[in-house]
């Protein structure tokens, strides 16, 4: 536990519905930690888990976070005590709440004190009623301790001119929906696909195939590319990297609406050969931001609660079938 990484105290805070808890980051993982600290304060949609049980997330606006590594690994997330708060490669602020089920390695950096852990819980119960059903848009505030919060989106920076537009576009419209759902996104979710993609007229399959494409493209491919160009990956073997992960991806989310992640991808593909390595990682880097960005936006918006009908079984429910 080292001085700058321990005893500082953070606030995470959702004025709707009006839960305030605070947590220490307690010398952990400094490196990840002062990379929060020092991002403080802002905000973003909050999440909740999907699959893995009683746990929050939030996209934080921490570009590093993609390329550092923890130096202090729980081998499984599940075994961490309640209150215990994350950060991720995947641009994730994450917090465990209750029980998990994903046994997931997970870098720690604080905990919720405990007697927050109530407040905490109550707090996870309202996201998961919005984010499954009800689709009320709750934010999270992140702060240093009794301090003022607010707000700001990291702008990267790039030697190329072409490139450092394209950064400049992207983190504009980064700006735009952090705290707003992307006009492209509801419209998509109310039926309204310009291109006419899902067949037949069907609006659901096509949702998921925007959910289950923009994802992967945002942690796996983009993150990818950031952390094989920050490990020193040569050059022009990230450039060939790029050109076969982001085009496709970006090409089928471009059709069924997502027209400007299309075209910056084409603007990011047109400089690549003129990028060098730090121009590369700030144009991904910039990118993962906002594709996360819409990741987030898709997992609020998705109509979970169509599928309510259908139940996990238990262990005898599903051997009684085998």
């Amino acid at each position: 536990m080292t001085a700058s990484s321990s005893g500082r105290r953070i606030e995470i805070s959702w004025p709707d519905p009006g839960i305030t808890v605070t947590a220490e980051l307690d010398g952990r993982n400094p490196a990840l930690a002062d990379a929060l600290w020092e991002s403080l304060p802002y905000r973003s949609l909050q999440g909740h888990a999907l699959v893995a049980g009683e746990h929050l997330y939030h996209h934080a606006p921490i570009p590093a976070l993609l390329h550092l590594h923890g130096s202090d690994r729980i081998a499984d997330r599940r075994e961490a005590p309640d209150g215990t708060v994350f950060c991720s490669a995947l641009q994730h602020l994450g917090i465990k709440y209750g029980t998990l089920t994903e046994p997931m390695p997970a870098s720690p950096v604080g905990r919720i004190r405990v007697e927050d852990l109530p407040a905490l819980a109550e707090a996870g119960k309202a996201v998961w009623d919005a984010v499954y059903s009800t689709k009320k848009q709750i934010l999270v505030e992140v702060r240093r301790a009794g301090t003022a919060g607010g707000h700001r989106i990291p702008r990267l920076a790039a030697a190329d001119p072409d490139a450092d537009a394209l950064i400049r576009n992207v983190h504009a419209e980064t700006e735009r929906i952090w705290l707003s759902a992307p006009p492209e996104l509801d419209e998509l979710h109310r039926g309204w696909i310009p291109s006419g993609a899902g067949s037949f007229g069907t609006v659901l399959p096509t949702l998921l195939f925007v959910n289950g494409e923009t994802r992967p493209l945002g942690y796996a491919s983009y993150g990818g590319l950031v952390r094989a160009a920050a490990g020193g990956m040569p050059l022009e073997s990230l450039r060939q990297m790029a050109r076969l992960l982001v085009g496709v991806p970006a090409e089928f989310l471009g059709y069924c609406g997502l027209e400007k992640l299309w075209e910056f991808t084409r603007r990011f593909l047109d400089c690549l050969d003129r990028l060098d390595r730090d121009g590369f990682l700030a144009v991904a880097g910039q990118m993962a931001l906002y594709i996360n960005c819409l990741g987030g936006w898709n997992l609020q918006l998705y109509p979970w609660d169509t599928g309510d009908h259908l139940r996990r079984q238990g262990a005898a429910a599903a051997g009684r079938r085998s």
